[in-house]
């Protein structure tokens, strides 16, 4: 998904210039944001970019200052243009709005589901908050996360089957339920109609 919250731009908001050390904090930031929005451990960005683990490791942290190339590998590994990495949040306000219509917030469509991030994708975070439109005969399968990692979940609209490692329950309008995510975890439309879930991610610190 490519997502870009941080153009915002207004005529009384005009873009923030940073120095090289606020933007490599910026980047820091960012990279593992994107990378735990993903579930992806260092490993796997590793090898989906082709960048070392101890390199990534230390850009996260903010104790490497990566070069060009390796900042544009990394870009590409995510699926996002380069800018999006660097940039810096543009609006002064308090209030950061997510608006309805705006698919750069798309986290996933297809004939299976979509899902829709709740939360500032550009922020370092331990939590997040998605929606979820399972369609009919949906499903929504998922490795294990983080360790410690859990889910909470709330059905908005139909039925909904859980499982979680070898549990497993039924859901159905207004039924809340948390769980492990640290095993393998489905969530399944069991309605005959489309389901809609409110799902927040909670990462162990």
């Amino acid at each position: 998904m490519s997502a870009n919250p941080a153009r915002k731009q207004t005529a009384t908001n005009p873009p923030v210039e940073l120095s090289p050390d606020e933007i490599s904090g910026q980047l820091s930031q960012r990279v593992r944001a994107l990378r735990k929005e993903r579930g992806w451990s260092l490993d796997s960005l590793s090898a989906a970019c082709g960048v070392s683990r101890s390199m990534l490791s230390q850009i996260e942290r903010g104790e490497a200052n990566p070069t060009l190339a390796v900042t544009v590998r990394i870009s590409q590994a995510f699926g996002i243009a380069l800018g999006e990495l660097v940039e810096a949040p543009i609006s002064t306000s308090s209030i950061e709005v997510i608006r309805a219509e705006d698919r750069t917030f798309h986290y996933r469509s297809d004939a299976e589901c979509r899902i829709r991030t709740l939360s500032p994708l550009h922020l370092e975070k331990d939590v997040e908050f998605y929606e979820v439109l399972l369609h009919i005969g949906g499903k929504l399968k998922s490795a294990p996360h983080f360790k410690g990692t859990r889910e909470f979940l709330t059905v908005e609209k139909g039925k909904i089957e859980l499982q979680s490692g070898d549990d497993t329950t039924l859901l159905g309008p207004g039924d809340s339920a948390s769980y492990r995510v640290d095993v393998p975890h489905t969530i399944a439309n069991a309605g005959r109609g489309e389901a809609v879930i409110f799902l927040v991610v909670i990462y162990q610190n």
